[in-house]
């Protein structure tokens, strides 16, 4: 049943959205994304929303996984930091692709659960802030942030290399655009790519100014 509907959630969802890769398709089709989502949510493990994996915490819904991953052009030869890993599932994608992946979260529960359903993937897990990155893993050659975000996240730009992008959903209010960061000789370039919407991501809220 799950091989079934991972085949249809890649022939409904994912090709039908451009996401053309063969590579990254045969990743979709050989993780099970109902092995990383608790047991009440399997159900919807494979339905075109975000699957709430903890309060606050979700997979990004496969369309958008897939197209954020596309658009980062992830080789072989990639060093890649996943950026709310959550229970591990994107970075089980993540692996299937590049180089090397290494998975950022903050919370030690998810944090577990990630480990074990990414044992023997070479995923290295990390624990910390997410909006602090791991700059001790880094430079990264591609940085997926699994969530939106209000604001410019310097501190994840800063860690990457020479080449290196960045993919994120930018969110101002309840318009989002995925929106590809490059670098390019030390400076860093930006373009929306698509329309996109995603849970927000924590610690990646916008401040509020003063209010007079």
């Amino acid at each position: 049943m799950s091989a079934a509907a991972r085949l249809h959630m890649i022939d409904s969802q994912i090709r039908p959205s451009d996401v053309t890769d063969p590579g990254l398709l045969a990743a979709f089709k050989a993780v099970a994304r109902e092995h990383f989502v608790p047991r009440a949510a399997q159900a919807v493990a494979y339905a075109e929303v975000p699957v709430q994996v903890a309060p606050g915490r979700f997979l990004l819904e496969p369309r958008c996984f897939a197209k954020l991953v596309q658009l980062a052009q992830i080789g072989p030869q990639d060093r890649v930091l996943d950026v709310g890993c959550a229970t591990g599932y994107s970075s089980a994608v993540l692996a299937r692709i590049a180089g090397k992946v290494v998975a950022l979260e903050q919370d030690a529960d998810l944090l577990r659960i990630a480990s074990d359903g990414l044992a023997n993937t070479g995923v290295t897990l990390v624990q910390g802030g997410l909006i602090e990155g791991a700059r001790m893993e880094g430079p990264f050659d591609v940085i997926i942030v699994e969530g939106a975000i209000e604001q410019t996240p310097d501190t994840l730009l800063s860690q990457l290399a020479e080449g290196g992008r960045l993919v994120a959903v930018m969110q101002d209010g309840s318009q989002g655009q995925a929106t590809l960061f490059v670098k390019d000789n030390g400076v860093i370039g930006r373009r929306a790519a698509f329309d996109a919407t995603a849970p927000l991501l924590a610690g990646f809220k916008k401040a509020l100014g003063f209010i007079f």
